[in-house]
């Protein structure tokens, strides 16, 4: 039932100085008529200290003003999304006046962006509405109601926020415009690679070095060499705003990074990583785009691995143990870098990003005086070396590889970019000549093929959310951590995870996913199902209706937070 703002500030006046618990009374939804838009009470926080109340403001377009053009397909929708999502976080800060009594009291907040820009559940817009998505902390003295707060909270903050931050004549329409249109064409950008034989392309002029490892704000532009593109590696492409960009191209197959220490290559490999998602303007990387399928693979010690098959790189372990449906609470360097790049394979990655530094180096290389002194028959690991052409011949997985310690990598390369103070080189011909020059000797213990890779059937009672009287507990702990249940899950390991908001939504969505867990369909159909459904029914179909915390994820990251819960129970190849 709708009520009016008047009755809103009845309440209010009403409840105060009562127990806390009389706030419930607010939940509902609001017609403030003066002001133009509606105001939803979602949710209710129980106490002061409780997480905070979940509220939404909906205005109509005859009221906001944004013109169609800002949102008239997909690309220009989720940017024009973010950017009044950072509006209003920005208004927040002028307005809000942060801790009015207890706990959480008088804050408001708003899933905050980072640098990039991604579907997110704090705003939608289409042809007649425009909604945000926030939290407030109803204001409180110990445990009882401050009413008087709450007036001004309601009826002076909000409505100013409102004013500033979702009226389009209000904001900024210079800055809006070359965000949707800076998002716009890096998605055109990355649609051209496919039809262009790429797997990722560096503008000219990016900005790639972060301000530290915590802080993926650019470095500021004179304390850093901008890139530019090796003639022979010179790439155009055509954007429908920019025109034509020109930057190094990297073709499909395999690619070598190289080059001494602290030169910039993993920097290099970090940014394609990130390639996967749009940048905000002045970030430095908004033309640096990656095949949308591309998988970060790194080593994990300690990881738990459910029945994956990684017999094309581990086989003939000791007492025998199986490697065709392999299973540990406890996976080494090598056995989770295989099972890591088996399981990015099952959900249909198009290319493995991996970084010698981060990588176990029994699993990467074997030289000739270690086959020598160590026969194949007593290893149990193939080398990726081995498996690396395989995986693009048989199954067309491109691999870039930072690789600086084994020029046995060049005889299996299709280009070799050198970085030397930042600057990319190509090196490829060099890299043949000294094939020719210094013939390797060791011997390819790979077989002719890489292998088979075998889905498996996850099954639904082993992904159990609840917690003891709780049927569902489920919370995000940090970017890199989901309690699920009685288990937490450590994705400290999933790399190309850019925002907690993510997490939040992968959270849910394991829970959403037990829905398709019949022991049939296999764990990439189950993911098939999920993204049409997410495509249908936008992203809060795997969780909360009203959330206004969730933001875009992968299939791939999805699939690593699933392959890490620890009660996770598969129907394996064998069964």
């Amino acid at each position: 039932m709708m009520r009016t703002a008047n009755e809103l500030n009845q309440t209010l006046s009403r409840i105060d100085g009562k127990g806390y618990k009389a706030y419930k009374d607010l939940q509902g939804s609001y017609e403030f008529e003066e002001e133009g838009y509606t105001l939803h009470i979602d949710y209710v926080q129980g106490d002061p200290f409780a997480a905070p109340s979940r509220v939404r403001v909906q205005l109509t377009q005859d009221n906001a003003g944004f013109p169609q053009h800002t949102f008239e397909n997909k690309s220009r929708e989720v940017a024009t999304r973010d950017f009044i999502t950072r509006c209003f976080d920005e208004a927040i800060g002028r307005y809000s006046r942060g801790s009015r009594g207890s706990g959480k009291s008088g804050r408001v907040g708003i899933d905050r962006p980072g640098q990039e820009i991604l579907e997110r559940t704090s705003a939608f817009i289409d042809t007649q509405y425009i909604e945000v998505r926030f939290t407030v902390g109803l204001p409180a003295f110990g445990r009882k109601i401050a009413g008087r707060q709450a007036q001004s909270l309601f009826f002076e903050e909000i409505p100013a926020l409102v004013n500033d931050a979702l009226i389009y004549d209000h904001i900024d329409k210079k800055a809006l415009e070359k965000h949707y249109k800076t998002s716009e064409d890096t998605d055109a950008a990355r649609n051209i690679l496919r039809d262009s034989g790429l797997v990722a392309f560096i503008a000219d002029q990016s900005i790639l070095p972060r301000k530290s490892g915590i802080d993926p704000r650019p470095m500021p532009r004179q304390e850093v060499i901008p890139f530019q593109s090796p003639q022979s590696t010179r790439w155009e492409l055509d954007l429908p705003n920019q025109g034509t960009v020109r930057g190094m191209g990297i073709p499909r197959g395999i690619t070598l990074i190289v080059g001494g220490g602290f030169h910039g290559k993993s920097t290099l490999l970090n940014a394609i990583e990130q390639g996967i998602y749009n940048h905000i303007p002045g970030d430095g990387r908004e033309l640096v785009v990656s095949e949308p399928a591309a998988v970060k693979i790194r080593s994990e010690d300690g990881r738990r691995i459910e029945k994956v098959d990684i017999s094309p790189f581990i086989n003939n372990l000791p007492l025998g143990k199986t490697t065709t449906d392999f299973s540990t609470d406890d996976a080494s360097g090598s056995t989770s870098q295989a099972a890591n790049i088996v399981e990015a394979i099952e959900t249909q990655a198009r290319m493995l990003m991996i970084d010698e530094d981060t990588s176990a180096t029994n699993f990467m290389i074997r030289d000739q005086r270690m086959q020598q002194l160590i026969h194949k028959n007593e290893e149990p690991i193939t080398p990726f070396i081995d498996k690396v052409r395989q995986l693009y011949q048989d199954l067309g997985i491109s691999t870039i590889l930072v690789m600086g310690g084994s020029g046995d990598y060049f005889e299996v390369a299709d280009q070799v970019i050198g970085m030397n103070n930042y600057r990319p080189e190509d090196l490829t011909d060099q890299a043949k000549s000294i094939i020719q020059q210094f013939q390797s000797k060791r011997a390819a213990e790979g077989g002719e093929h890489f292998g088979q890779v075998r889905p498996r059937a996850p099954l639904s009672q082993s992904i159990q959310p609840g917690k003891g009287k709780k049927p569902k507990k489920i919370k995000t702990l940090h970017k890199q951590a989901i309690q699920f249940g009685t288990f937490t899950i450590d994705l400290s390991s999933v790399e190309q995870l850019t925002d907690a908001s993510q997490t939040n939504a992968i959270g849910e969505a394991l829970e959403y996913a037990r829905k398709y867990m019949d022991g049939r369909r296999s764990l990439s159909q189950i993911l098939d199902q999920i993204f049409t459904d997410i495509e249908e029914k936008g992203l809060n179909a795997i969780g909360n209706p009203k959330s206004g915390n969730y933001a875009m994820f992968r299939r791939f990251e999805l699939a690593a937070a699933l392959n890490r819960l620890r009660s996770l129970e598969v129907k394996g190849n064998n069964e």
